[in-house]
């Protein structure tokens, strides 16, 4: 009784979230252990376990995150995304023109001082997600007009996306899916969200265009080859060479998988601990081990939905799955990524990759879904209560 107690006490809202939390950060360690032994022992001295110690660290660090932002009251949220979005957007430009450069993207912003990198676009999406979902809160009295609801909500949706997009294409399209997702569910015209989506596709037509043109240097090369590697398939196997390493992988994985630590592929996946983790994950546990990640992720989107059902209020609701969509939308395509159902994006599998300020990001987010979860029990409970006083 006493542990039950201390979790209770520390481990607020939706248990089923946490137990999500818990198996998918588990299921990390084993993978990203698995998979950076190899280049721990031949990068770090014979140290096997250095990466995996780095990246347990963060994972605690995470949970650190989880367990303050959960205790956050939700409202507080609407307020802070305007601060956030405030210092995202001008970050997304800066780490666009000065930010630290990595395979021809500039991704990362680097902190002056202590030399930590971070993805500003995880941050980003961040803010924008808690935004839309302030503004489609606030104006759910005239949410089907022009001025006062559908353009306070595009304008900063396509600036985020477009400051995103010359670096990171796919993180541009899942958070501009993301938002289409979070309006229809906030109730923006139809008429209006086919607009919005026709104007994303006309932008990124003519920025592919001009930028194919005019031969700018960055990721129109990258873009080009893995979707020529993706049509073209077999036929190309050395431009597609990600992908029939990790197909390798899954097909040797089987039904059961070869066990725990007992990966081959992971000696020539490039990027095994992070963009192909679920490779490794089918191949030590099989599809049924893929299949219980996929379900996982499932479930979450599944409890956000009971939160939504739950909750009478419309910030809270939107914020918990717009938030949740954006983690399995990224989820779904790292894991279809994998599989060859989907060209090679870079996207991470959150919670289970290796990494530093991205997982803490995701971190957040869970804080924040959990933190709805926790106010909409509170609404539950006094609801009740005021119901038995009724009586």
């Amino acid at each position: 009784m006493g542990i039950i107690t201390t979790i209770r006490k520390y481990f607020k809202g939706d248990g089923v979230i946490w137990a999500v939390i818990v198996l998918l950060s588990l299921i990390s360690l084993l993978a990203v252990y698995s998979s950076t032994g190899t280049l721990a022992y031949k990068y770090q001295e014979g140290n096997t376990a250095y990466y995996f110690i780095k990246h347990g660290s963060f994972m605690l660090l995470g949970l650190l995150v989880i367990l303050i932002t959960h205790n956050i009251p939700y409202k507080y949220f609407s307020r802070l995304s305007q601060l956030f979005l405030f210092i995202s957007i001008p970050a997304l430009a800066f780490t666009l023109v000065l930010g630290t450069s990595l395979n021809e993207a500039s991704r990362w912003l680097t902190l002056p001082g202590i030399g930590i990198t971070i993805q500003t676009s995880d941050f980003a999406k961040l803010a924008l997600i808690m935004y839309v979902a302030r503004i489609l809160s606030l104006r759910q009295d005239q949410i089907k007009e022009l001025k006062s609801a559908f353009l306070p909500v595009i304008i900063p949706v396509m600036v985020v996306c477009g400051l995103i997009l010359p670096a990171n294409l796919s993180t541009a399209l899942i958070l501009f899916a993301t938002s289409m997702v979070l309006m229809f569910i906030g109730r923006i015209s139809f008429k209006y969200l086919l607009v919005f989506a026709g104007t994303g596709m006309v932008v990124l037509a003519l920025f592919l265009l001009i930028a194919t043109k005019f031969e700018f240097e960055g990721r129109i090369g990258t873009w080009q080859s893995r979707i020529e590697s993706f049509r073209n398939g077999e036929e190309d196997p050395e431009g597609n060479y990600q992908v029939e390493q990790s197909k390798i992988a899954i097909a040797s994985g089987g039904i059961l998988g070869k066990g725990p630590g007992n990966s081959t592929q992971r000696n020539f996946l490039p990027h095994p601990y992070s963009d192909f983790i679920y490779a490794v994950i089918i191949e030590e546990y099989g599809i049924i081990g893929g299949l219980v990640v996929l379900a996982l992720y499932l479930y979450l989107l599944y409890r956000a939905g009971v939160i939504v059902r739950k909750s009478n209020r419309a910030f809270p609701a939107l914020l918990a799955i717009g938030l949740t969509i954006s983690l399995v939308f990224q989820a779904m395509i790292n894991m279809a990524v994998a599989v060859n159902l989907f060209p090679v994006t870079g996207q991470t599998l959150p919670l289970v990759s290796m990494g530093g300020s991205s997982l803490l990001f995701t971190s957040t987010a869970l804080g924040v879904i959990l933190s709805v979860s926790r106010g909409v029990a509170k609404q539950e409970e006094t609801t009740l209560n005021d119901n038995e006083d009724d009586e």
